[in-house]
């Protein structure tokens, strides 16, 4: 099927809502999966956030509930997704009321966090689709709220991130209670063997689809590597943020209470921030999230769970302020810049103990990622790292005390001229030249 006709197979009310975002040509995966769902066809999608896989479910979804028109019973929906997060869940939420807009279509929301009672009501009165995340679903399930006998369509969202959060007995309890006919869609960025196992228990017969995880969006993006003492990684953070025109920025960190004190260090420096990880209530997350969306919120500091799933347009940069313990995670943090054909950038901080971490990142992308090195926190120590002092730190390690002063302060306190040019714009998209570890000559927009 060619491309502009794709779309042209939905019912006119999805057509309608489609032309009224603006959309015109599907993505990849919009275009090889949705003729496929309209005919019925299970499906096995290999493909990540970002890659428009929403609106690849959602329109189809809608179409099947609209063309079949059975009206939903209370407590029993026709359709089922079933996402990893609380954020993801309401994103799907809100593509479905963007795209069914002109259909007469209910759903609601299902996940923690939050009160259950609104969500209780919303079943009770009956709903079409349910989106859900599987702790508050099996909760509502056990309490005799919801029952899964009804289901037509059944969607399981990332289900390598349910893997790595330790859902997936979850999940199996939840599709223990599907009934066997059913219409499945399986979705998952990468495709481990226990996902991979989960997926041949849950389609019939399914079309496979693989869309390349994140290429087309990480040659759009300029990535950096700045190596960086632990304990300067604020400052630079700051000075980044302050000097080089960060608008919208997505910080990554690795724990919950890092994300925390970068946003402390971030206030007291006059740049508004906002965190976003599990302890945080959902309404404080929902509230960060739309700070950040409408510019209210300049740095939006997250933990990789909270961040999953998180569609946000315009962010202009990724900051790694800690690099990621797996290095597939690296790719799902730089794909939140360089949204629809947009160009992004994405700064990574090194210290010592990240330095085997960088390694990984390079063998699973296949390439180095460029290095700055003029910038006034660079630290040789962390850039030289080897075998012991480049792995992270034993659980419980307690930390050395800094024994050399910091830049900026005595005699140390004036780097060479070089230095000095690269704060001033030289290594940031300006006039001054700019020396790289790398072969790679970077970005202009750097």
């Amino acid at each position: 099927m060619k491309t502009e006709n794709v779309f042209a197979a939905l019912i006119e009310p999805l057509q309608r809502a489609v032309a009224e975002e603006g959309y015109t040509l599907p993505t990849p995966i919009q275009e090889q999966a949705i003729p496929h769902l309209l005919e019925g066809r299970d499906l096995l999608g290999c493909a990540q956030t970002g890659t428009g896989k929403t609106a690849a479910f959602t329109l189809p979804l809608l179409q099947e509930l609209t063309q079949t028109k059975r009206r939903a019973e209370s407590g029993k929906p026709r359709a089922l997704i079933l996402t990893p997060t609380r954020e993801l869940a309401a994103q799907i939420g809100d593509s479905i009321k963007t795209y069914g807009r002109h259909l007469k279509i209910s759903h609601t929301v299902i996940f923690g966090g939050v009160g259950q009672h609104p969500q209780v009501r919303a079943l009770h009165r009956g709903v079409d689709v349910a989106v859900a995340t599987p702790g508050r679903l099996l909760d509502l399930m056990e309490q005799g709220h919801i029952r899964l006998d009804r289901i037509e369509l059944f969607i399981l969202d990332e289900a390598d991130r349910m893997l790595d959060m330790g859902f997936i007995p979850a999940v199996r309890r939840v599709i223990a209670k599907l009934p066997k006919k059913r219409h499945s869609l399986f979705f998952s960025a990468t495709m481990p063997a226990v996902v991979a196992d989960l997926a041949k228990v849950l389609l019939n017969d399914p079309v496979q689809i693989t869309i390349d995880p994140g290429k087309p969006t990480v040659e759009r993006i300029a990535q950096k590597m700045m190596f960086v003492d632990r304990e300067d990684k604020d400052s630079l953070l700051i000075d980044l943020i302050s000097e080089h025109r960060m608008d919208k920025v997505l910080v990554f960190t690795r724990t919950k209470h890092g994300a925390d004190k970068v946003v402390k260090k971030l206030a007291s420096a006059g740049i508004t921030a906002c965190a976003i990880h599990g302890n945080k209530s959902q309404s404080v997350r929902t509230a960060a999230l739309q700070g950040f969306r409408v510019g209210k919120v300049r740095a939006l500091v997250a933990t990789d769970i909270a961040a999953r799933g998180l569609d946000v347009d315009g962010i202009t940069h990724v900051v790694n302020y800690d690099l990621p313990e797996e290095p597939e995670t690296y790719i799902h943090r730089i794909g939140r810049t360089a949204r629809a054909g947009m160009e992004g950038d994405a700064v990574s901080f090194c210290c010592a103990r990240e330095r085997e971490g960088l390694r990984d990142i390079a063998k699973l992308i296949r390439k180095e990622v460029p290095v700055e090195l003029e910038h006034k926190y660079h630290s040789e120590t962390a850039q030289r790292a080897r075998g012991a002092e480049a792995r992270p730190e034993p659980r419980g390690a307690m930390r050395p005390r800094r024994t050399t002063p910091r830049p900026g302060s005595g005699r140390f306190g004036r780097r060479h001229s070089a230095s000095n040019n690269a704060r001033k714009g030289g290594s940031f998209g300006g006039s001054g030249k700019r020396r790289t570890a790398s072969a790679s000559s970077g970005s202009s927009r750097w």
